[in-house]
């Protein structure tokens, strides 16, 4: 039993590795072997101190051993436990670092899917590490071409945005979202990005920006075709009259029902603010633009 003691293990293992007088090179095959089992009977007998340490050992050996792919497992195992031991600073490091040791391996889907389960992991904790580790999930993902892989990474920064009241950040990455559907011809998660944007711009209370941002999207042709167009017209239009009961019509109208449920929160909250300023701006405009017989364009 005492083989299977995972201090002794660990200690052993240690030894295989420090060089002394009488131990001229690491022995990292034996010392990897040692620390895995260590890591196993220690997660089994519930110290996660030591089952965390073990693991980082381990993925250290399986590195000098040449084989990232294990070494990465290994790292994604300590990050788990660093989680449990809420150490979240070690969580964003270690998940990480499986991230690039899977990217050494070539495989950015596994490399992406750990800076996500970091960044799933501190949402609330450290939501602008999490945001950080979502984008670069996506930066991974958008270079390899699949950026239909990250549609829910992108939704989910957004939604982390959204928490935090950044909403312009939250906008622009919804807008990222679009460009990414974009080009994988995702038409419906497209125009559901753009909307979703104007409707963040409207509950910041910028008008200008979400009329703006309407604007540029409505050169997308797919867009400016959709039913999600449309909602977002007539969202604009019912701002520009000061009609209140009009924009929460629409805030409850299928068009924004059919967007995620933080974008849809959101918009069941509009107006915010006083939306008879824009009534009385776009009257002012009216009065101050006369007509110009001679202009016939």
């Amino acid at each position: 039993m005492a083989a299977s003691d995972p201090n002794k293990l660990l200690t052993k293992a240690d030894k295989l590795t420090t060089l002394s007088l009488t131990r001229w090179s690491a022995d990292w095959k034996s010392a990897t072997a040692l620390y895995e089992q260590a890591a196993n009977g220690f997660r089994v007998g519930r110290n996660y101190e030591k089952a965390k340490i073990s693991y980082e050992k381990a993925s250290k050996g399986q590195e000098m051993l040449s084989s990232p792919w294990d070494a990465a497992k290994h790292m994604e195992s300590a990050a788990a436990l660093a989680k449990d031991l809420s150490n979240w600073q070690e969580v964003g490091d270690f998940y990480r670092r499986a991230s690039e040791l899977y990217m050494e391996c070539g495989r950015p889907q596994p490399a992406s899917d750990a800076l996500a389960k970091g960044a799933r992991a501190l949402e609330d904790s450290m939501p602008e590490e999490a945001i950080q580790l979502y984008t670069d999930a996506c930066t991974i993902l958008e270079d390899d071409g699949r950026e239909q892989m990250a549609f829910d990474l992108y939704r989910a920064a957004t939604n982390v945005y959204v928490k935090l009241e950044k909403y312009t950040d939250a906008a622009s990455f919804l807008l990222r979202l679009g460009l990414a559907a974009d080009k994988c011809n995702a038409t419906n998660s497209q125009s559901k990005a753009y909307l979703s944007a104007i409707v963040i711009y409207l509950y910041a209370h910028d008008f200008k920006q979400a009329e703006k941002c309407y604007n540029d999207c409505s050169q997308v042709d797919a867009f400016l075709k959709s039913d999600q167009n449309r909602c977002a017209s007539k969202l604009l239009a019912a701002y520009t009259d000061g009609d209140i009961e009009e924009i929460k019509r629409i805030a409850q109208s299928s068009g924004i029902s059919h967007l995620d449920h933080v974008i849809i929160k959101l918009a069941r909250k509009l107006p915010t603010g006083d939306v008879s300023a824009f009534k009385a701006n776009n009257a002012a405009e009216e009065d101050d633009d006369p007509l110009d017989e001679d202009d016939l364009t």
